[in-house]
């Protein structure tokens, strides 16, 4: 039960986020892109959200703060298309092929690192829509059509632009003056660097394990199952001195945090919380707690106004959303396993990928574990988190994916050259692409963070630190343990002498 000044402060936070996060992600496309190029990219963007709005409305979708939340990442996330094509344009361009031919073969070399890494995305989204429920389940189907359409417009609708824009011979350019070298000669090591990317990520992944097994994680009522109430008040409150006043109508010392401003907390009680019909009770418990703090408002005024949310979950449904995100998480990682294996013929790529999402993942739950009761903010575990660790998995595959690919392009090109060579030519290649993917999704989320209200900001938390791990891991996790598991057989074929390899 949600009242209707938080429902209005939440929807108008959410669209301001949405609107701020999708003007700094088309001014960013223009700057880094040049205008002509940008513009393109920004024109399909904006048809994409057109396309996902009217999806949503003819699906009759009801648009959750998680919805918007899925909304805005897409955004994010759908410059990773438009980015993998220019840059692989651009790598024509510099190889001496005209502009016509150079987009031609642009958009058909990053065919299949966009399918890949976007199929690996709507995995995530298929299994939490089918899995989840309530707000995960809105956050999935707008993440699911988001992907679809962004897919659609980056591919066809910018292309078509290119065409037309081609036949009137209009000067096309994919980088600006100030852009144009930018990680285009970068030949940094990251193989040779693998030990140092091993220590730090062991040491996170031990502190994380040992502070989840010592100070564990605080788990949200989805898990736990309780009531919840967000409280607002005319004055700052002390959230010991409330937890202290409804000790003895709750029987027990209930769970009291600060919500956003200083005059709103958020209570946490397991009271009578197997019996729904009790919820009458609990409302004139509460404001009979907490009647010193608002002298001259009578319990019904309270109780409309003051109380501007609640929620309870019973202990079976909270069994039920348990056992739900173990199967979602479980069954994403064994789907995401096998499209890797079927795609690139190798287990070892599987592997590379699935340590680099645990590695993650851990990382994550640590930091929650670490910071709880830190931030401003509810560091709870719950249905919304489960949601933003599925969408890490997804976009760290994601760029995972998209390095692999070019790896697996470049092996039998450079047939001469070590395994360690190619694999750091094929990281270096691709590090322009990640980088500036990493950075307009992280501008997102900060943007989201700042102004998508207090409802989603423990969520939005997660994925923001999920999704810097996750382009971390991609360079120094995932490739890395594709090399330790290859390299070996392929270096000693290498070493095979010209005469012997050509008898073989």
């Amino acid at each position: 039960v949600v009242g209707p000044s938080l429902g209005k402060a939440a929807i108008k936070s959410g669209l301001n986020s949405f609107i701020i996060a999708f003007i700094i992600v088309l001014l960013y496309m223009i700057f880094y892109y040049s205008r002509s190029a940008g513009l393109v990219a920004d024109i399909a963007m904006t048809v994409n959200v057109f396309f996902m709005m009217g999806v949503l409305v003819s699906l009759n979708a009801v648009l959750t703060l998680p919805g918007i939340a899925g909304i805005v990442l897409t955004i994010g996330m759908s410059v990773d298309a438009n980015v993998l094509i220019f840059e692989r344009i651009k790598e024509e361009l510099k190889g001496g092929k005209g502009i016509k031919q150079a987009i031609a073969d642009g958009y058909k070399g990053a065919s299949s690192a966009i399918i890949d890494s976007n199929v690996t995305t709507l995995l995530t989204g298929v299994i939490l829509y089918y899995f989840g429920t309530g707000p995960i389940k809105g956050f999935a189907s707008t993440l699911v059509i988001g992907i679809i359409t962004s897919l659609f417009s980056a591919v066809l609708i910018s292309r078509l632009i290119y065409e037309s824009l081609l036949k009137k011979n209009v000067s096309l350019k994919f980088s600006a003056s100030y852009t144009q070298n930018f990680m285009s000669n970068m030949k940094i090591d990251f193989v040779g660097l693998r030990k140092y990317g091993y220590i730090f990520s062991i040491a996170l992944t031990i502190l994380s394990i040992v502070t989840l097994s010592t100070k564990g994680i605080s788990k949200g009522i989805d898990f736990t199952g309780g009531r919840t109430y967000v409280v607002n008040f005319q004055k700052p409150v002390n959230t010991a001195e409330v937890a202290d006043l409804l000790s003895d109508e709750l029987e027990g010392d209930p769970l009291v945090v600060t919500f956003g401003s200083d005059n709103q907390v958020k209570i946490s009680t397991k009271f009578k919380v197997n019996e729904p019909e009790a919820t009458t009770e609990v409302n004139k418990l509460i404001y009979s707690g907490l009647k010193d703090l608002v002298p001259g408002v009578d319990e019904t005024t309270f109780i409309n106004e003051y109380i501007v949310s609640s929620e309870t979950v019973g202990p079976t449904i909270a069994r039920d959303i348990a056992v739900k995100a173990v199967w979602a998480i479980a069954l994403a990682l064994v789907g995401m396993f096998l499209y890797i294996l079927i795609r690139f013929r190798k287990w070892q790529y599987g592997l590379g990928s699935v340590v680099a999402l645990g590695h993650d993942v851990i990382i994550v739950l640590g930091l929650y574990s670490i910071l709880q009761g830190v931030m401003p903010f509810s560091m709870d575990i719950d249905q919304a988190f489960i949601a933003a660790i599925l969408t890490v998995v997804g976009y760290s595959l994601n760029d995972t994916v998209v390095i692999f690919d070019r790896i697996r392009e470049y092996l039998p090109l450079y047939r001469k050259r070590s395994t360690k060579e190619v694999y750091n030519m094929a990281l270096n290649s691709t590090l322009a692409r990640t980088l500036n993917t990493g950075m307009a999704t992280i501008f997102v989320l900060i943007v989201v963070f700042i102004f998508g209200g207090e409802v989603i900001r423990g969520f939005i938390f997660a994925l923001l630190f999920g999704i810097v791990f996750g382009t971390y891991s991609s360079l120094f996790i995932s490739t890395p343990v594709l090399y330790e598991t290859t390299h070996r057989k392929d270096e000693d074929a290498d070493a095979v002498p010209a005469e012997t390899g050509k008898k073989k």
